[in-house]
């Protein structure tokens, strides 16, 4: 039977491709075997990884994988044909993926076997030539298109993380811009008032005073006032809502006097009259409670953020 040496070379590269992928595969799930420092060593395998100055060879069997070391002083030969004829002598960037190689050399001091001498046969040579020009055009493709999917990958997830914070952003703005008539309670200060009163006496000044002195120990951004009036049930509906808005105006004529509260930090003031009592006007003591102006202190969420 008859063979073509093409056959022959195409049934030599399908095998090493065979091996290579099981040299490949060894090398990616295990660690190389370690030789003792200085022990002598010969190993038969195939080059499954390469680097400038090492390659990787795995084991015929699969079992060992070892990393060979190059010097300056490596030979790097075929193997002798015939009694009389000695190995062709070649460069160590002939050492390629796939090379079956017979490697004699010694343990180094991490591990490695530092090869003293490096040889194979000349169709071994041929075959992973014919290799490296069928897989390695192939990995590059892969590597390439790789690289090619993780940047698209890694510009997806930018333009997702700007997106998300354009939308954070967006967001925040629409809550601040609804926000703008929400807020929060802080404090309510109480004021008393005399019976049919609006002067503000020096019990409520010292009141006004001491709140005063607080705030100022606080972080007022977004803070509000709102000064709302009440009364007692003493005297006709009509004139209790009169005297709790000048009992209101009152308090706030005293806070931008004495300690210089912005018009534009008050809420519209308010006079409730009688409306909202907080004890029962059927007791002089309830209804000297009624007798007041509660300056509620306020966050307003929109411009607080």
């Amino acid at each position: 039977m008859k063979f073509s040496m093409r056959a022959i070379v195409l049934h030599s590269t399908a095998l090493s491709v065979v091996l290579l992928s099981t040299a490949v595969l060894m090398s990616a799930q295990s660690s190389p075997r370690p030789v003792h420092r200085g022990e002598h060593m010969k190993v038969i395998g195939v080059i499954s990884e390469r680097s400038e100055e090492s390659f990787k060879m795995t084991t015929p069997d699969g079992r060992d994988l070892y990393r060979v070391a190059l010097t300056p002083g490596t030979s790097v030969r075929t193997h002798r044909k015939g009694v009389f004829r000695g190995g062709r002598e070649y460069g160590p960037t002939y050492l390629l993926r796939g090379l079956r190689v017979d490697v004699d050399g010694y343990g180094g001091s991490e591990g490695e076997l530092i090869a003293d001498t490096v040889r194979f046969d000349e169709d071994d040579l041929r075959t992973a030539q014919a290799l490296a020009t069928r897989v390695d055009p192939v990995e590059e493709q892969v590597k390439s298109n790789t690289s090619r999917i993780t940047a698209n990958e890694k510009k997806t997830a930018e333009a997702q993380e700007t997106a998300d914070e354009a939308l954070d952003s967006a967001t925040r703005a629409n809550n601040r811009i609804n926000g703008l008539d929400e807020y929060d309670p802080v404090r309510t200060i109480t004021v008393v008032f005399a019976t049919g009163s609006s002067t503000l006496g020096p019990q409520g000044r010292r009141t006004i005073d001491q709140a005063a002195a607080w705030v100022k120990t606080q972080k007022t951004k977004g803070w509000m006032v709102s000064v709302v009036g009440h009364a007692d049930s003493t005297g006709n509906t009509a004139r209790n809502k009169t005297l709790s808005e000048r009992r209101a105006n009152s308090v706030i004529g005293y806070l931008v006097s004495k300690h210089g509260l912005a018009i534009t930090k008050l809420v519209q003031p308010f006079g409730a009259g009688v409306t909202k009592p907080v004890a029962s006007n059927a007791t002089a003591a309830g209804r000297a409670q009624n007798r007041r102006v509660e300056i509620h202190l306020l966050v307003n969420k929109g411009i607080a953020g």
